[in-house]
């Protein structure tokens, strides 16, 4: 989903339905470098920059999920400061790491120092399920090229190809200092200040299973023997080298091969920089979240790594590049990190432009909001979860008309398709909410029971009450918005009901 209009608007419209759910969250905002693009404000004043990033970042952390992280690409020009703020935000114990991405491949020499790096913040909700859920690295062909076959150099089944892992550890432990007798006949003990890293018996079972490696001559020191099949991958850790991940100079020549030299994005992140985020803190189907998308590289990289995602931008180049380009994508583009990960094209998108807030500046309820987006907030607002029907939500909390982009397998090509206001509502035909934690939640309003008169259906009388989906069989408290209510306080005690009057009893959230 591509959304275009104000990000802070943006998420928090977003958090009725998503909180809790974004597995990854990665931002470039504007570094405040004293500079002007065409695209990005990068000229606030220091304490404008750290008060807009404020209540975005405080958004972000609530739709973060328990196992999820979020990732912000920083300069030398706030990092510091946004660390200490992040650290507020989020909490000391759950900062991560502060990678350092190597954005450069030749010297600076503009300056008195040369500036060659950039930085990767990295926050969690949770270390120990972040931990967990986080993946390893995958080897590259030059990382795994110490695993071999001996008899075949040429091997290329990792089932086949291994390297000798020492089998020591630091440290002393009584039962792992014994003494192993090679094929030769050599005893070996562990060297000064360490031990072997199993017990005996596990050292046997290795031997008998032929994966133990005494070198050439069958006199060195044992180690293990692993297979390239059996390597996870790689811990990460915080050097992010450019030829791992890419430089700005590839970023550059990306955009300029999806947009041309004259009209490309001032300062785009390559996609081999987001692929390396996305490998490690999700996986396919998750969600990802980019609500400063500049020139869409975060949600390109997410649909050719099959990941849902959500992007936001304000400015026209949410349609001018964010919206061209996953066009391209969709379509097969081939640039980027394509090849690598043998996209072929496919799949689709939805772009929006946000839509009326629920509350005006005045702090009052929207008289134009429309149902979908109302019960979404009541949603949250009583239980502190995003609701569960958001895909058809959605359509109705953007634009009248929202666009979805499907490449169609059989025909080349994007097409288009429209769907107007009047269709969508039709997809809300139930004023309940749903039931949380053994309470109904209803919403009377815009004439949902399919009463179109001005108060029609909004209004809670006996007839209403009578019609209401499942409120014979529930049994628990309920709690129904509505315009008004026509019943005495008796007969809403009969029924556990708590009745709230809209506009006064909605909050803000």
């Amino acid at each position: 989903m591509l959304i275009q209009g104000d990000n802070l608007e943006a998420l928090k419209a977003l958090i009725p339905f998503y909180a809790g759910q974004v597995k990854c969250i990665y931002i470039d905002p504007p570094y405040n470098t004293r500079s002007a693009f065409s695209h990005y404000d990068d000229n606030l004043e220091h304490s404008i920059w750290l008060s807009m990033m404020y209540p975005r970042l405080e958004l972000l952390r609530e739709l973060l999920s328990e196992e999820g992280s979020i990732w912000v690409s920083i300069d030398d020009n706030e990092a510091h400061y946004l660390k200490v703020m992040m650290d507020e935000v989020f909490g000391r114990g759950n900062f991560v790491a502060s990678n350092v991405w190597q954005k450069r491949y030749s010297r600076e020499n503009r300056e008195s120092i040369g500036d060659v790096h950039e930085y990767l913040f990295i926050y969690v909700k949770d270390q120990d399920k972040f931990k967990q859920y986080r993946n390893r690295i995958p080897l590259d062909e030059s990382q795994a090229k110490i695993y071999r076959n001996p008899e075949n150099p040429k091997e290329t089944d990792p089932s086949k190809r291994w390297r000798g892992l020492p089998m020591t550890a630091q440290g002393f432990r009584p039962n792992q200092m014994y003494t192993i007798t090679a094929p030769n006949g050599k005893k070996h003990v562990p060297p000064e200040g360490r031990c072997w890293s199993m017990i005996e018996s596990e050292f046997i079972k290795l031997k008998e299973k032929g994966r133990i490696y005494w070198g050439k001559d069958g006199n060195a020191q044992p180690s293990v023997i692993r297979f390239l099949s059996e390597v996870e991958g790689l811990v990460p850790w915080t050097w992010w080298p450019h030829d791992e991940v890419g430089h700005t100079d590839e970023s550059k020549k990306e955009c300029n091969s999806l947009f041309g030299a004259d009209v490309s994005f001032g300062t785009p992140k390559p996609e081999r920089l987001l692929k390396r985020v996305f490998e490690i803190a999700s996986n396919p189907d998750d969600l990802i979240l980019d609500s400063f998308l500049g020139s869409g590289t975060t949600a390109a990289v997410a649909h050719k790594m099959n990941r849902r995602y959500i992007g936001i931008e304000m400015g026209d180049h949410a349609q001018s590049h964010c919206q061209a380009r996953l066009c391209k994508v969709v379509d097969g583009e081939q640039g980027g990190i394509s090849k690598a990960v043998n996209w072929q094209g496919g799949g689709g998108f939805r772009f929006f432009k946000l839509g009326e807030p629920v509350f005006d500046a005045y702090g009052k309820l929207n008289h134009d909001i429309k149902f979908a987006a109302l019960a979404a907030h009541i949603w949250y607002a009583e239980t502190q979860t995003p609701l569960s029907s958001f895909p058809r939500a959605a359509r109705e909390c953007g634009s009248t008309a929202p666009q979805y982009m499907v490449r169609d397998a059989d025909k080349p090509g994007v097409t288009t398709q429209r769907v107007g206001t009047s269709q969508l509502m039709s997809l809300y035909d139930s004023p309940l909410l749903g039931v949380y934690d053994g309470t109904a939640y209803y919403l009377l309003y815009n004439g949902i029971l399919g009463d179109r008169r001005p108060q029609g259906g909004n209004v809670l009388t006996s007839r209403v009450l009578a019609e209401l989906p499942g409120i014979a069989e529930h049994i628990g408290p309920v709690v129904i918005y509505g315009e008004s209510c026509r019943l005495g306080p008796s007969r809403l005690a009969e029924h556990h009901i708590t009745f709230k009057q809209i506009p006064y009893d909605v909050k803000a959230l």
